[in-house]
This record gives C-alpha cells, sequence and structure tokens, in this order.
C-alpha cells in the first residue's frame, strides 16, 4: 500500500513531497496511517500556490434555526479521555468526553485541512488535540490553545493558514440519545448560498445578463 502510494501522480508531480513523506511514514504509528494517506492529496495542491495564508472558515447566509437534535444513543458515548463522531442537523459532530466524564459538543473537522477531530486524544487540561497536526483546541469554546499544528506535515503546511478554531455546541442527554444544539437550517442554508452565487456568475440567477 505504501509503494503505491509514493508511486501516485500526486507525488510524482511534486517530488519534494516524496522524501518528506518517506521520513513521516518511518515516524508516524500504524493508527494514524490511514489519516496520513488522505492529508498528503491535500496538502499537495498547497504546496506549490502561493504562499498567502488562508482561513477554512465558511460562511452561510440565512436565517438560523436553533434546535437539539439527535446525534448519537447514550451506549455509543465514548470512555472518558476519548472521541467519537456522530450527525447532526447535517454536520459532522464530534463527542467528547473529558478524564472526568463532562460530554462536549465540537466540530469534527479539525483545520485547516478537515481531518476528524474525533480520531483524537481528549487531554485532561481540558482539550481535544488534532491527532496527524497536533494542534490543540479548547472542549469549551473551540479556540485553539498552545501552539498551531506544531507536529509532523503541521510544520509544512501550518504557516499557510492562520490559526483558527473549531464551532463548538450545546450538548444534552434525553433518554437514550445524546442530543446537540445546532442551526438546523445551517446545511441548506450554505447550500442555496452556493448554488446562487454559482447561478449568478452564469447570468442565471436573475437574469440581468440576457
Amino acid at each position: 500500500m505504501i509503494r503505491n502510494f509514493f508511486d501516485s501522480a500526486v507525488l510524482t508531480r511534486y517530488p519534494s513531497l516524496l522524501v518528506f513523506c518517506a521520513i513521516v511514514f518511518l515516524s508516524i504509528d500504524k493508527m494514524k496511517l490511514a489519516v496520513f494517506a488522505t492529508l498528503v492529496a491535500g496538502t499537495a495542491a498547497f504546496a506549490p500556490a502561493s504562499q498567502i495564508k488562508r482561513s477554512t472558515a465558511l460562511n452561510a447566509v440565512g436565517k438560523q434555526k436553533l434546535q437539539y437534535v439527535p446525534c448519537i444513543s447514550t451506549d455509543d458515548l465514548p470512555a472518558p479521555g476519548s472521541a467519537t463522531s456522530g450527525v447532526a442537523g447535517g454536520l459532522a459532530i464530534c463527542i467528547a468526553v473529558d478524564p472526568a466524564g463532562k460530554v462536549y459538543a465540537l466540530g469534527d473537522k479539525c483545520p485547516p485541512v478537515n481531518q476528524p477531530l474525533s480520531f483524537g486524544k481528549v487531554n485532561d487540561d481540558g482539550t481535544i488535540q488534532d491527532p496527524v497536526l497536533g494542534t490543540k483546541f479548547s472542549l469549551k469554546t473551540g479556540e485553539v490553545v498552545g501552539n498551531w499544528c506544531p507536529a509532523g506535515i503541521g510544520k509544512l503546511i501550518g504557516g499557510l493558514f492562520d490559526p483558527v478554531g473549531v464551532p463548538v455546541y450545546p450538548v444534552k442527554a434525553k433518554g437514550k440519545t445524546v442530543e446537540v444544539q445546532v442551526d438546523v437550517n445551517y446545511k441548506a442554508n450554505f447550500e442555496a448560498n452556493y448554488w446562487s452565487g454559482l447561478l449568478d456568475a452564469q447570468g442565471k440567477a436573475n437574469g440581468k445578463y440576457y
């Protein structure tokens, strides 16, 4: 599998990544291998471009509708010090349990390249740590705590992006279900805004180009 990965078109186009990946593959453990493989393909798109800092923040326009919706079963709650993934209102959610047993809900996409935060380690300092790039995020606020992208491939791509946190959501148990409060209109609003912008670029949103 590793040989096929190094023979891929992505690494042939960017030979400097080949050397870097060889070093990293020798140092990362098996648990991180699958996640790392997906990251390199994304990183190749950033590396040759201009070194302009970017943000992964997404904006959706429309009316908010905050509502508690089911995310996971209470039977699927992870052990203290770990996390799991779920979906609430169409959003990917990380359900984390700190070492004391308190439950938190955060967005399940680690900036800047959106690998699952639920693969990370929940620390006793009130943070959850990106399993690959090493960034720590506050369980309470979602803000970056400490250094940005301090580990592994993060040292290569972290400088291309401004530090940015992850969203946090109110969470509660209702019967045998863990519910998370999200904007249930977020996904629809974002998609509507995307398609509106696409049609407008083609002069089809309001017909003014005809």
